[in-house]
């Protein structure tokens, strides 16, 4: 099944951007459930976005140095 992985919501009220800092994946790559994804930085902290579960990585929807918000779609993933 294909699916989008999105920004999660960051529990700061005024934070309004996130930067896609870095990919821990590529297209094509395969992944664990609890792998790192990406690594997203607010004004405040940086943290990494791990998978929910297995699959594989279709496409890279923001490139690195993106400016994201809550809800915006980050890849698209094909899990079992």
């Amino acid at each position: 099944m294909r699916k989008r992985v999105r920004v999660p919501p960051m529990g700061e009220k005024k934070q309004t951007e996130t930067l896609v800092n870095f990919w821990y994946v590529a297209e094509g790559e395969a992944f664990q459930a609890g792998d790192d994804l990406a690594e997203l930085v607010t004004d405040k902290a940086a943290f990494n976005l791990p998978a929910d579960e297995a699959g594989k990585v279709v496409a890279i929807l923001q490139k690195e140095g993106a400016k994201v918000k809550e809800g915006d779609e980050l890849l698209e993933i094909e899990t079992a």
